[in-house]
């Protein structure tokens, strides 16, 4: 075995309890943290999967609390999105009667008291104990993050101040109930946790069905994977350092304590020791113990249940029967120890509708969950996943058709909308999750785990500690409260209270500064011309935008249009000053990716993931000049209109001259509203040239406008405005007073990376591996790999230069190269005097040899 790395500290696995202690002890305690995923995905269970290249698929979020709460406020910075589900979140279907659970407690009171009349001081009764059991789990979890002679002292005191936490969720109902369908009722949904009621403990009970889902439910906007996406991009700005398909083969203990963790990247086959005093394993209890060579140390814990689960996509929309995203579960008997012996497909089922609940879906998908028995592929288990016999393949098929038909049973026809289907068993979750027998969520959650000392985030080794649900609780939010608790365990005392300080305050605040990212959905969409068409974006819920802007300035939208969305950039036309929507305006390109989806395929409601604001291309009211000179062409206009709009609401009676030059009268663009913006702007010139009618803006037409005290805003094709620099430099328009935003197409990304894969695949070939960037009266010369950008190279080690949009559009990051080759692309940012003097962007500039450059 290697030993060739070292880090403070290493955590092993990347589900939210991992993350979330990686993220609070590299925060909070400064320390280097390494994160080794053995899946090929980081994320856990808020990871997604794609079929058939349209439908996408949670695999293990399926609803949270409305409310994101202090947790996943913090882990996210308080970005997560969420789309409440319906009021009736919860649908129970039971032999002879169905109960829908409404949000919040009070009314879910008093709809069981409605129910049953007969039993409604009873109900009271229950829901003190109720909320006498959540404090006692509680207090038992947070004792059992303590050093083990506090936690032997504490967790026996507890079980006897609330000894309702340890009784079993059967016990407790049949206690406090005589109605067994009122016992039903209340007993059902601990599917949320995955432990029968005969042997579950009622503090979990108490705390996810009864308490943790009754203030109403929702779903992440974006699917599971949009948090996923944004932790992990926090833990990238705390240095956090994240491996996938690494799989940890034992955690080397010597004396008692942690030396280090022996691993093997599954990519390559290298194995390789990382030397470390901490390890924080979010991989379950038993499979840490399995790594210190301890499982015999958990023989009195309870084996835990699996589960199937059915993925289901759509030709058309659930809503055709009826559902609007509620939850249903279908329980075949009363009692649900009847149930769990029924043979798979047969049991207690969960059923959702997570398209129905994300605003961001583009396709509709079901997911069915049945919790089971991990010995009912038990005669499978250990073969290959491709080699597994024909037996396997007819026992899933034969599953899948009995669910299919509960569902078709409930909602007659549903059948024909299925256009795809896969079922997952419990070898799926062992080979994924990575879980003992497939469990689903980690250890059982009955009163012997409660009991346990090994079950929570200390164990009997030193400088080892467990994060994630088996250190806490069930789902998602409970994994990252094992993570947290983890977290508490490992960090000082002083740097605690700064921790629990930032989770209460929900994580720092977006920077102002930098561009907002989230969801908007679709309100409008209006056809201006033939070939362009204006979009509108509004807040999810329909209240102020989250962002504010300068005129000038565009945002970035993703594009749903395969499995993975595409970016692209489109320029703000409306009013800095309205702070209900942002519109753009799209042209539609022959055989243009995006735009032929926001033309073609982008319909009203839908969400997008949008960030902005960005660029440079802006002013403000107040800017002073003699004329203000703004020249479009084409869409070039879009952000132009945005400036009239600014200038109006800021009164502004300054001289104002548009030149908007189109190819044909029919594609003038904002005709009436520039005609009324001449009323509220008595400065305003306005020029349109049609070009098929060979009117043109060339040196002439800028003559009466252009000079010394002028400036300009410039947006059009590449050759115009090569053209037009030129014409205005000789007028006299100082070069800094020239702004200029050029169109930037879908395909300019892709064609960078294809030449800067040539320009490394070119330097490997030759034996080279790094070019030199030499400065003129400035930084030092600074290193450049072969098909990295002039820009990206002097970001790498901190040689400041100017820079905006990154993208080539805005002009900003000019650089004059000197000396040497390159390959370019100049977005006809510059003259053609400016071309020949060496004028180039650095975020398009790709160095073929060693360059020399000035500013």
């Amino acid at each position: 075995m290697v030993s060739d790395e070292e880090a403070d500290v290493v955590v092993i696995g990347s589900g939210m309890g991992g993350l979330a202690a990686a993220r609070a002890i590299a925060q909070f305690g400064g320390k280097r943290v390494l994160v080794l995923e053995q899946h090929y995905t980081l994320g856990g269970m808020t990871h997604e999967f794609s079929r058939a290249g349209r439908y996408r698929f949670g695999t293990g979020l399926h609803y949270m609390s409305a409310s994101a709460g202090p947790f996943l406020g913090f882990m996210t910075d308080g970005r997560a999105q969420l789309s409440p589900l319906p009021d009736e979140y919860d649908a129970l279907h039971f032999p002879g009667f169905d109960f829908a659970v409404p949000a919040t407690k009070e009314r879910f009171r008093g709809r069981l008291k409605e129910r049953f009349p007969a039993e409604s001081d009873a109900i009271d009764r229950f829901f003190r104990t109720t909320r006498w059991a959540m404090a006692g789990l509680t207090a038992r979890n947070i004792f059992a993050s303590f050093p083990a002679g506090v936690r032997r002292a504490g967790v026996s005191v507890i079980e006897r101040l609330f000894p309702s936490a340890y009784r079993s969720l059967r016990d407790q109902v049949a206690r406090s109930f005589r109605d067994p369908q009122l016992q039903a009722v209340l007993a059902a949904r601990w599917g949320l946790y995955g432990t029968p009621p005969a042997s579950s403990a009622f503090g979990y009970h108490a705390a996810v069905p009864l308490t943790f889902f009754m203030e109403g439910t929702a779903h992440p906007v974006g699917g599971p994977q949009e948090l996923n996406r944004v932790v992990l991009e926090i833990l990238a700005r705390y240095g956090v350092v994240l491996r996938s398909r690494q799989r940890v083969h034992e955690v080397v203990v010597e004396g008692g304590r942690v030396v280090g963790v022996d691993v093997e990247d599954t990519a390559n086959g290298r194995r390789y020791r990382v030397r470390t005093d901490t390890v924080v394993s979010a991989a379950g209890v038993r499979n840490t113990y399995a790594l210190i060579g301890k499982t015999h140390e958990l023989t009195e814990l309870p084996e835990e249940r699996s589960a199937v689960m059915l993925f289901l996509g759509l030709d058309r929309s659930p809503a055709e029967f009826g559902l609007r995203g509620e939850n249903h579960w279908f329980m075949p008997d009363l009692d649900e120890h009847d149930s769990i012996h029924r043979s798979p497909g047969e049991g207690t089922l969960y059923v959702s509708f997570a398209s129905l609940n994300n605003p961001a879906a583009r396709f509709h998908t079901v997911e069915l969950l049945e919790l089971v028995d991990p010995k009912v592929v038990d005669q499978w288990r250990g073969t290959p996943e491709n080699e597994r016999p024909d037996s396997y393949r007819k026992f899933k098929d034969e599953l899948t058709g009995r669910l299919i038909a509960r569902l078709e049973e409930r909602w007659p026809g549903f059948r024909e909308t299925i256009s795809f289907a896969e079922l997952a068993t419990p070898l799926s979750f062992e080979t994924y999750q990575h879980s003992v027998l497939g469990s689903f969520y980690g250890l059982a959650a009955t009163p012997q785990r409660l009991r346990s000392a090994r079950a929570g985030c200390r164990t009997p080794v030193k400088g080892l500690f467990v994060a994630g649900q088996d250190a806490w609780g069930s789902g998602v939010v409970g994994a990252l409260a094992g993570g947290l608790m983890a977290a508490n365990a490992v960090l000082k005392p002083p740097q605690l209270g700064t921790m629990w300080q930032a989770i209460r305050a929900g994580g720092m605040t977006r920077d102002p500064a930098k561009p907002w990212e989230g969801y908007l959905r679709v309100a409008g969409i209006e056809v201006l011309t033939p070939t362009v068409r204006r979009i509108r974006f509004e807040p999810l819920a329909g209240d102020a935008m989250p962002f504010s802007f300068a005129a000038g300035q565009y945002v970035k939208v993703d594009l749903p249009v395969a499995v993975e969305p595409i970016e692209r950039s489109y320029s703000i036309c409306s009013s800095p000053g309205e702070n209900g929507f942002v519109e753009i305006a799209v042209k539609h390109e022959p055989d243009g990716l995006g735009s032929g989806f926001l033309h073609e395929e982008l319909e009203v409601g839908p969400a997008l993931r949008v960030s902005g604001p960005h660029g440079e291309f802006t002013w403000e009211p107040g800017t002073e000049a003699d004329t203000l000179l703004l020249i479009a062409g084409g869409v070039g206009i879009t952000p132009l209109m945005s400036v009239l709009h600014a200038a109006a609401d800021a009164s502004h009676t300054g001289r104002i001259v548009l030149l908007a030059s189109h190819r044909t009268e029919d594609e003038v663009l904002f005709g009436p509203e520039i005609e009324a913006l001449r009323f509220r702007l008595p400065g305003l010139e306005v020029s349109v040239f049609a070009t098929d009618r060979a009117r043109r803006i060339g040196l002439d037409e800028l003559l009466p406008h252009a000079g010394p005290t002028t400036r300009v805003h410039l947006c059009g094709p590449a050759p115009m405005m090569q053209d037009l620099i030129g014409c205005l430099t000789e007028l006299g328009v100082p070069r800094e007073a020239i702004h200029t935003e050029a169109f930037v197409s879908g395909r300019s990304k892709e064609t960078r990376r294809e030449k800067a894969h040539a320009i490394a695949v070119a330097a490997a070939a030759a034996g080279v591996t790094e070019f030199m960037i030499g400065t003129v009266g400035g930084a030092p010369a600074f290193p450049c790999s072969p098909g990295q950008s002039v820009l990206d190279a002097a970001n790498a080690v901190g040689v400041a230069l100017p820079q905006s949009c990154g993208e080539g559009a805005c002009g900003t990051c000019r650089v004059r190269v000197l000396s040497g080759a390159y390959e370019t692309d100049d977005r006809g940012m510059f003259s053609a005097d400016e071309l020949a003097a060496g004028w180039r962007l650095a975020c398009q500039t790709l160095p073929t040899e060693d360059l020399v450059i000035g500013q």
